[in-house]
């Protein structure tokens, strides 16, 4: 196929090492209720919506809090902290400005809400953001992706999202999108107009119309 009509990023993970960051706002979160949280209880939540994140985390803790203070409890620490310092993932800041120069246009797509988003946004040439309070249904359904093809006045079939993790390049490809997964913390498997690929690093605009 010739050219991508745009570019669409995941955020955690992604565009950004996150992972780290919700790993300790949980375990904070754990240690308020006297229990334990472990790797495998973090990696349970990589591409949830975070309400379900929310619910899971009740469920886990026991805890009296609702779904939606303990997003807010995680969020605001996120935010606090993308505010000081943005962990780039490899490559990834370095192929947003080539595909910028080279006048693709570029959408931040994630189950992350605006409070988190918005530190990233601002240090990025992006044409659209798309968040999980923004949307009806989050990810893996195609919605968020759908709606990001929308504000760009542009064919979801047409675009490449970039993601690392099953649940979001299931929402990217349900939306007609091909998806280049470069997993971080958890396997993705193998599916139709989805290339996997180890890292960012190196990558091009040209590259990536190869890739597919």
């Amino acid at each position: 196929m010739g050219d991508f009509a745009a570019v669409l990023w995941d955020l955690d993970g992604t565009l950004i090492d996150s992972e780290p960051l919700w790993m300790a706002g949980e375990h904070e979160l754990a240690e308020k209720h006297g229990s334990a949280w472990t790797q495998e209880d973090g990696l349970a939540l990589v591409g949830n919506s975070l309400l379900e994140s929310g619910h899971y985390i009740k469920n886990r803790l026991g805890s009296d809090m609702s779904p939606e203070d303990i997003v807010d409890f995680l969020v605001i620490r996120l935010a606090d902290a993308l505010g000081r310092e943005i962990p780039w993932r490899p490559g990834a800041l370095e192929l947003v400005n080539a595909l910028d120069d080279a006048g693709v246009p570029q959408a931040l797509v994630t189950m992350s809400y605006a409070a988190i988003a918005r530190p990233v946004a601002a240090a990025l040439p992006l044409a659209a953001v798309v968040t999980g309070d923004l949307v009806t249904h989050g990810k893996p359904h195609p919605e968020p992706y759908l709606r990001a093809a929308e504000l760009l006045d542009v064919d979801a079939a047409d675009c490449l999202a970039i993601e690392d993790s099953g649940t979001g390049a299931t929402s990217a490809n349900a939306a007609g999108c091909h998806v280049l997964v470069v997993p971080h913390f958890v396997n993705v498997p193998e599916a139709p107009r989805r290339v996997l690929r180890t890292s960012l690093e190196l990558l091009s605009p040209d590259d990536l119309r190869d890739l597919f």
